[in-house]
Parts: C-alpha cells; sequence; structure tokens
C-alpha cells in the first residue's frame, strides 16, 4: 500500500498559491482515477482506490503546511505504511517552474511541511516529488511568494509542473522510482 500525501494549506484564500502544488497534484490524480476525496481523518482528507494495480491512499492534510507531519505520521502509524511507501510531492523554490525533481531520500531544503514530516517520522528516508515554483525575485519577499495568489501569466507554467507531478506519481506506481525518476528527473 502506498501514502501518497499532497502538501497545502486548507483554507480556500490559499488554493490558488504556490504552496499548494502538493494538493492541486492530488487533485489531478483523484480527478483521473474517479477518487472522490471526501472522508476526514487524522487531520486529513483522504480517500483510498486503486491506481495501476496499486492500492493507494491519497493524502491532503488540513493541518497548515508547518504542522503536515502530525496528519502524515497518524496515518503511516495507523496503515503500517513502509517509509520506502511513503511518497510526498510539495512545492519546492529551488527547481524551476514546469519543472519537478523526484528523489528517494533527502532532507527538507528548507520547506516548512517537509521538516515537520521528517521531524515526525525520525526519518528523511522517504520518496519526495518536489515540484518546482522557481524563486521570488526579492530573498525578502518568500513568504508572500509562496503563500500569494499566482499572477495569471505563471499559472500555465505551474500547471505543467503539476501535471509531471501527477504523471510521475503513476509512473512510480506502475514502474517503481527507479524508472520514474529516469523518466522525469
Amino acid at each position: 500500500m502506498y501514502l501518497i500525501v499532497g502538501l497545502g494549506n486548507p483554507e480556500e484564500e490559499y488554493s490558488r498559491t504556490r504552496h499548494n502544488m502538493g494538493f492541486n497534484t492530488i487533485n489531478k490524480i483523484a480527478n483521473e482515477y474517479k477518487i472522490e476525496m471526501k472522508k476526514s481523518k487524522f487531520q486529513g482528507i483522504y480517500e483510498s482506490g486503486i491506481i495501476e494495480n496499486q492500492k493507494v491512499i491519497l493524502v491532503k492534510p488540513q493541518t497548515y503546511m508547518n504542522s503536515s507531519g502530525n496528519c502524515v505520521k497518524e496515518f503511516v502509524d495507523f496503515y503500517k505504511i513502509e517509509k520506502e511507501n511513503i511518497l510526498i510531492i510539495y512545492d519546492d523554490m529551488d527547481i524551476e517552474p514546469g519543472t519537478i525533481k523526484i528523489r528517494k531520500k533527502g532532507s527538507s531544503g528548507g520547506h516548512n511541511g517537509m521538516k515537520s514530516i521528517i521531524e515526525m517520522l525520525g526519518t528523511e528516508e522517504f520518496p519526495r516529488i518536489r515540484v518546482g515554483i522557481g524563486r521570488p525575485s526579492h530573498e525578502d519577499d518568500k513568504i508572500n511568494y509562496v503563500i500569494g495568489e499566482i499572477p495569471e501569466d505563471e499559472i500555465k507554467t505551474l500547471e505543467e509542473g503539476v501535471e509531471k507531478a501527477k504523471e510521475s506519481t503513476i509512473e512510480i506506481l506502475k514502474n517503481g522510482l527507479d524508472a520514474a525518476m529516469n523518466k522525469f528527473n
């Protein structure tokens, strides 16, 4: 069983922000596979289903980004998910918009949602898909950049990254992490 978690912030005011690339990816996967994200448990919205012959649980933590680890840990513990079957999808400023990077493990890279998950799980050794959002033109504008509304002229490029994140998730389920890394990195 796979736990596929997209990171974001739960309130409507954050729905069109760069920080919600993980939520957007989960929504795309759920739509494609007709999985209705209606259940609520462990501080998350979730649903289980079958994707590419793999049993999955899709999750959008409702804890706000900085506490995402609370939700993830509860799902991991309850369903006894192996760390190699945890897949976290989130925004990353160090990657160009419209592109993604898949990694088997790694640090938080300064991302507060990932910091929380690593802290709660006690390991950095789980796969992740980083969806590129690029950097703000001024370093002191990071917070407004990630939680401010996306300008109309950037939406299409960011959507390309979300689409690639969706496709790479499906590739991981179909052919494994290495195959997805070779295809998408």
